[in-house]
């Protein structure tokens, strides 16, 4: 085999062209031929690879050299024909690595000096992976023979009738297997077939999979023959390696993606029985060919498409680190270009329905599709590109198709692709590039922008490198699980993706969707609440419709996902609540009208608990977000929190009632009533909050058991006891709704050792007689809020008599001073963010406000005002307070409220500022303002401003229960 030497890259290496004639001497204890020798400086050169494969086949090389590349490669054709079918399976792998080595030998210099074109080499390079798959399922086969698990009806033709296909996918289909390329195969079985003749057939062919894959790519000092990819296959992350030929079937006719019909163009039957190959290939054909014009879901594939072009190289083409496979003007534009017009019209001409890259511009021009002049550059320059990453990938074998960024491996490729200089590569490679991608974009200009942070393609089944990087610099910390995940919604996993339509949309929704994510603090736990929302969704047309349409919405959801943990969790196992995000109505309106029509349908007591949990959690659900956004500040919010309680509560207790009775009859003049204590109470409800709650009961005088029902006679105490027991449990018990509250029944006398629900007058008797200063100081906010209106009445009378007896000043003082020590060693602030428990917090602003309520209380009534901003103003208005000071107390309550209503809805109890993301510190920042705070524009402001609220609130404390000292500054806020 002879070459001029002009059409022979120079070497690049001197220094390894002198090693390697050294070798080769040695090797063949023969002088180089002055005819050989141009071609070995060329592989000494150039190519450590080629170098290797030369001096380990000497003999092969020299009949190369002499007799051509076609003779050469047919010996390894002839060798691997001949293979012995009863040789041993490690004797079939080390006659397949031979056939490897010296078939990639005679391509690499049949490619190098010219002799083949580039159809030549690939469909020599495919060949030789079709050779060596058949000799390899055949021995596979005969094995399985051996071991009785098959019955094969042909033994010199062992894989016809098998049951076993092998398809290639992709370079390998389409007879364009690039020189170092993997192959992509589908394995799948028909169960049907009757060769298998055991209980099992899925393990069978999974491990005829298994060990397939094994033969081809266990790596010894001989080699290996193909690296091999199976992740074509259906839904790879869901399915086994070997798929049979019904579920493949089913998989593509209901689930199958735009991608994956155009990955079918290419495929082809390459091993195991290829007549059941192609017969599913003919069966599949309505898949991939329809035969309506298919503009719609083509919007898929340029979706793809212009992600990668959103951000691959910017506006210009660079060539020191440019992906000749998936740049900017790259071989896949070239293949999209082809394969995208394939799939509009091929349905409708089966004469265009070509495979291969280069005869599928060809049928596309003949039938007036593509321009002569665009397929003649789109060719030059698919042959230009493939040329490239040829060369590139003989220098060591490697499966890349980037352009070396370093100098040196610039200026080798450069060399070794017959440049003279790396800048005439680098232009010629440049302007090759530019008229592939001026072509493409020409195809696709109708099609908007879809603008993005950079590479965003999640199509096929393996990480782009670039998406991953650019997944990386939008600061998602697993950007391969991301990118898993959405590659598992566009295989249609969650019924929200299982139509075309909504993969569609959420193709070209993909980059603004990431984008919102990675605004949160931390993008991948804020994504995966958000694919736990989409896997709990009916349908997805409608949400990524609106998503579209309304992009504010999706930052919405985004910033849920990603600073309120709480909402997220519900918002993922209550998708219909995104409602009434849309709807626009105010979360604090009523919601009794909402409730009693619901609850008059409820058949029984089960069914009124999940409608009440329903309606409260929607709500909640709405009120958390408006107090996230700022949008209802902590007074209103807390009071919509409250009512909403009231409602549930009251809706609720009638219906335990009546089921109770049912059971257990009723007690004469008998009756229930709720008192709500602590924040509901108080009507400042935050997010999650306990129900504190005492049951009070009353009944006529005498009465001593109950009549009726169908359960055993209850006296009063048990019968309330009982009562008051299903009452909770109607609460606190979870349903498929959900918990509705917790609820927390400590304020009762006696605390957890008295009776679940106390009669009416030992209540007052306690309250009286036993109970201590800091039950008279929660009792400041009792309120009656479910039962009966007479009980209600007599119940509020009773408490509003504890509360208005004459009480020892100074004792009240000392009680509530040595109680605010306890707490101080008990519960210590976790940081100066526990707004409720730190120096000058919360706590002291309530402690002060209910010392002066039961100081005074006993003569003016009316500073028993319920809420702490309330009865502040009615204490200033007594006279019991500086109206300043008030005033004051209440800012201070109020901001205290605000930070803690947003924290519990986000990051719970942060130690330290660096907890607090930025999408939270703007959300305390807003709500701050919304609450008509001293102005807080950031965290420092924040932090100083709430230092100076405790110390307007511990300078109360000390004037009007004990002097406890100054609040210092502390650690930083």
């Amino acid at each position: 085999m002879t070459a001029d030497a002009p059409t022979l890259p120079p070497p690049h290496d001197r220094e390894a062209v002198q090693r390697g004639l050294t070798r080769w001497a040695e090797e063949t204890e023969a002088p180089v031929a002055p005819a050989h020798r141009p071609v070995l400086e060329t592989i000494f050169g150039n190519s450590p690879y080629l170098t290797e494969l030369a001096l380990r086949e000497p003999a092969t090389l020299i009949r190369l050299l002499d007799e051509g590349p076609d003779a050469a490669f047919g010996a390894v054709l002839d060798m691997l024909a001949a293979a012995d079918p009863e040789a041993s399976r490690a004797q079939l792998a080390e006659t397949l690595r031979t056939a490897k080595r010296r078939a990639a030998l005679a391509i690499g210099l049949a490619d190098i000096t010219g002799r083949w074109p580039l159809e030549r080499v690939t469909g020599a390079l495919s060949t030789l992976a079709d050779a060596t798959l058949q000799a390899a399922v055949g021995q596979l086969l005969r094995e399985a023979q051996g071991r009785g698990e098959l019955r094969l009806r042909w033994p010199d033709d062992p894989a016809r009738g098998s049951g076993l296909i092998v398809l290639g996918m992709g370079k390998l289909g389409a007879r364009e297997l690039n020189y170092s390329s993997d192959i992509d195969l589908v394995i799948l079985f028909d169960p049907e077939a009757g060769a298998y003749h055991g209980d099992n057939p899925l393990a069978f062919f999974v491990r005829i999979a298994r060990d397939l894959v094994r033969l081809m790519e266990e790596r010894t000092a001989g080699g290996y023959v193909f690296r091999t990819d199976l992740r074509l296959r259906p839904d790879p992350a869901a399915t086994p390696l070997a798929v049979s030929v019904e579920a493949a079937l089913t998989y593509y006719g209901a689930l199958g993606q735009n991608w994956e019909r155009a990955a079918m163009i290419k495929a082809r039957p390459v091993a195991g029985d290829l007549a059941a190959g192609a017969s599913f290939l003919a069966e599949l054909r309505p898949f991939v060919w329809r035969k309506n014009l298919d503009f719609a879901a083509i919007r898929d594939v340029h979706s793809i498409k212009r992600q990668i072009q959103a951000h691959r190289g910017g506006a210009t083409i660079a060539v020191a680190g440019h992906n000749l496979k998936l740049g900017r003007g790259g071989i896949r534009e070239i293949e999209f270009f082809a394969q995208t017009q394939q799939l509009i019209w091929g349905g409708r001409d089966p004469a265009l329905r070509e495979p291969a890259t280069l005869r599928a511009l060809a049928a596309l021009t003949r039938v007036g599709l593509v321009a002569e002049g665009t397929r003649a550059e789109l060719e030059a320059a698919y042959r230009f590109l493939r040329r490239i990453e040829h060369r590139l990938q003989m220098i060591d074998d490697r499966q890349t198709h980037t352009v070396p960024a370093d100098p040196e491996g610039l200026a080798r490729l450069a060399a070794f692709a017959g440049f003279a200089s790396v800048d005439a590569f680098a232009a010629e490679l440049t302007r090759q590039l530019s008229r592939v991608e001026r072509h493409y974009a020409a195809l696709f200009e109708e099609a908007p922008e879809l603008g993005g942070p950079g590479s965003l393609v999640f199509t096929g089944v393996e990480d782009d490198p670039d998406t991953i990087a650019t997944l990386r610099q939008m600061g998602y910390a697993n950007p391969s699980g991301v990118a898993a995940t959405v590659r598992g919604w566009h295989h249609g996993r969650p019924r929200a993706t299982r139509s075309a339509r909504a993969r569609e949309i959420l193709t070209e929704l993909m980059p603004a969707l990431l984008a919102a994510f990675a605004r949160q603090k931390e993008p991948d736990q804020a994504f995966a609440r958000f694919d736990a929302f989409i896997t709990q969704l009916p349908a997805g047309v409608q949400l990524f419709s609106l998503f579209q349409r309304n992009p504010a919405l999706m930052d919405r959801v985004a910033a849920i996902c990603g600073a309120a943990p709480l909402l997220a969790d519900y918002l993922a196992h209550h998708p219909p609540v995104l409602d009434g995000l849309l709807d626009g109505a105010r979360p604090d309106r009523p919601v009794a009208p909402v409730l009693r029509p619901l609850l008059a349908e409820a058949r029984h007591l089960e069914e009124a608990m999940d409608v009440v949990r329903r309606v409260v959690h929607e709500r909640a659900f709405l009120i958390g977000v408006a107090t996230l956004e700022g949008t209802l500040d902590v007074d209103r919010a807390g009071l919509a929190r409250a009512r909403l309680a009231d409602a549930a509560l009251t809706a609720l207790l009638p219906r335990v009632v009546r089921d109770f009775a049912a059971r257990y009859g009723r007690i004469a003049g008998g009756a229930m009533a709720v008192v709500a204590m602590g924040k509901l109470g108080g009507r400042e409800m935050m997010a999650a909050s306990d129900l504190d709650l005492i049951m009070l009961y009353d009944h006529a005088p005498g009465a001593e058991t109950a009549k009726g029902g169908t359960g055993r006679r209850l006296s009063p105490p048990e019968y309330f006891g009982r009562l008051a027991q299903q009452f909770v449990t109607a609460i606190t018990a979870p349903t498929g709704e959900g918990k509705l509250f917790d609820v927390d029944m400590r304020l009762r006398p006696s605390g957890n050792k008295g009776p679940i629900a106390v009669q009416l007058a030992g209540f007052a008797r306690y309250q009286a007689e036993e109970a201590w200063t800091w039950e008279h100081m929660a009792l400041t906010r009792a309120r009656v809020i479910a039962g009966p209106a007479g009980l209600r009445r007599r119940a509020a009378e009773a408490i509003r008599a504890a509360l208005t007896r004459p009480r020892d000043a100074a004792k009240l003082r000392e009680d509530a001073a040595s109680l605010r020590t306890r707490i101080a060693k008990e519960i210590p602030p976790f940081s100066p963010w526990d707004v409720k428990y730190r120096p000058g917090g919360l706590l002291e602003a309530e402690f002060v406000c209910q010392v002066l309520q039961l100081i005074h209380a006993a003569r003016t009534p009316e500073v028993l005002a319920g809420s702490t901003g309330a009865s502040l103003r009615a204490l200033a208005k007594a006279g019991a307070l500086a109206a300043e000071e008030a005033s004051r107390l209440i800012a201070a309550s109020r901001l205290f409220r605000t930070v803690q209503g947003v924290l519990r809805l986000t990051v719970g109890k942060p130690r330290s500022v660096e907890d607090i993301p930025p999408p939270v510190v703007e959300a305390l920042c807003r709500a701050v303002a919304t609450a008509g705070a001293r102005g807080a524009v950031d965290l420092p402001a924040l932090g100083a401003q709430m230092l100076a609220s405790a110390r307007d609130v511990r300078a109360a404390f000390n004037r009007h229960v004990a002097d406890l000292g100054p609040v210092d500054a502390g650690p930083e806020a």
